[in-house]
């Protein structure tokens, strides 16, 4: 009797499958400062190190720390979280230059982080000055944007271990890919070029990744980019010269024929770090603001801006902004959409956000040591 009331609740209780947490991950640089609105190498610089923070709170929560190469050169998606939240990629574009503490010189490492294991398990490496990277869907494909060589590294990925596939040239040494944004169906990816101005269009199947003849310009300097959920649209920030000017986000068509630029909205100046929500239906705008100039420049702002703007189709409507610290780097939201993290650099923090679908509210601020450089979360 026993046995057979055993059998009929396994039969008619669905089993939850394990949960996945609500982690993102941080890469900090020790190695640089603004001076005058100049990056400098600091005396004695501290180490890089890499942060685990659970987002499942009303405040985030740091479950630990780890040192690991990372830099502030690059966009802030010089990080990836694998799908099951397993495993973090970190890039190194730079490191100290050892002939000169004083300068900094192009890395080519790639550190992989076992999240259960709170430790580095691989460094290897791609090509120069590796930046952006991304994982696809399945988690057995990274790629990585070389920003110092115009190219592309192709790695497969199994059981916390990156093997490389190929490299593939995205421009000339000018080009500067930045960083590449994979579709949620694994078939194409974009590579933004902010050196050359354009983006390129890959196919993928399986690792089989090649460069297709298509090409798109949204603005000056495509930098960070992100692609729907849903997969309709991507939506890239077109970082611009750094000299005071207004810049734009952009919005890229997905859906309808090959992709193509379809409208762009004017944020502000330098817009660092964008990600859309877990849902896609609101993109976070992380932005300079012109906090990472000298204070004797016209231009100059004492604050960031985080902007949040609703998204219908390929419409973008801002909804409500707020201040952040100084030379903003990147943003992640929740899995649930309701608190966003957003990086600064150069007054070293990170600052959390609550969002009620109207408005932002500031939360307490997390201080580090270091300059807070790139963060990534696997949604």
């Amino acid at each position: 009797m026993r046995m057979r009331l055993l059998l009929s609740l396994l039969c008619t209780t669905p089993i939850a499958a394990p949960a996945l947490a609500d982690i993102a991950v941080v890469s900090n640089e020790g190695r640089q400062t603004l001076v005058e609105g100049v990056q400098t190498v600091v005396p004695s610089p501290k180490p890089d190190t890499v942060m685990v923070l659970d987002l499942a709170g009303a405040q985030p929560k740091l479950l630990f720390t780890v040192e690991a190469p990372g830099s502030a050169v690059g966009p802030p998606f010089s990080v990836a979280v694998s799908p099951d939240e397993k495993f973090a990629l970190v890039t190194a574009p730079m490191k100290l230059d050892p002939a000169d503490a004083t300068k900094q010189t192009a890395d080519n490492r790639i550190s992989v982080i076992d999240i259960a294991q709170k430790k580095v398990v691989q460094t290897t490496t791609a090509g120069k000055s590796p930046a952006g990277v991304s994982f696809n869907k399945q988690g057995d494909l990274a790629l990585v944007a070389n920003r110092g060589d115009g190219t592309l590294s192709v790695f497969s990925f199994a059981g916390g271990q990156l093997t490389p596939v190929n490299v593939l040239k995205i421009g000339d040494e000018k080009s500067q890919p930045s960083h590449v944004a994979i579709a949620g169906d694994g078939k194409s990816a974009l590579v933004t070029r902010d050196g050359d101005h354009f983006i390129s269009v890959l196919a993928i199947d399986g690792t089989n990744v090649k460069v297709t003849d298509r090409t798109l310009r949204s603005g000056i300097r495509p930098y960070s980019i992100d692609i729907a959920p849903q997969g309709d649209v991507a939506i890239v920030g077109d970082l611009g010269s750094n000299s005071g000017d207004n810049n734009t986000v952009s919005v890229i068509d997905l859906k309808n024929g090959p992709a193509h630029v379809v409208s762009s909205v004017t944020v502000g100046q330098t817009p660092e770090g964008l990600k859309l929500s877990p849902d896609g239906k609101l993109l976070a705008v992380a932005i300079n603001n012109g906090s990472n100039l000298s204070p004797k420049s016209p231009f100059y702002v004492d604050h960031g801006l985080l902007q949040i703007y609703r998204r219908d189709g390929t419409k973008l409507t801002k909804i409500t902004e707020a201040p952040t610290a100084r030379w903003t780097q990147g943003v992640a939201w929740s899995a649930n959409g309701k608190m966003l993290i957003v990086q600064s650099m150069l007054d070293k923090m990170l600052q959390p956000f609550a969002f009620d679908g109207k408005k932002l509210k500031a939360l307490t601020v997390m201080q580090l040591e270091t300059g807070s450089a790139a963060i990534r979360t696997a949604h």
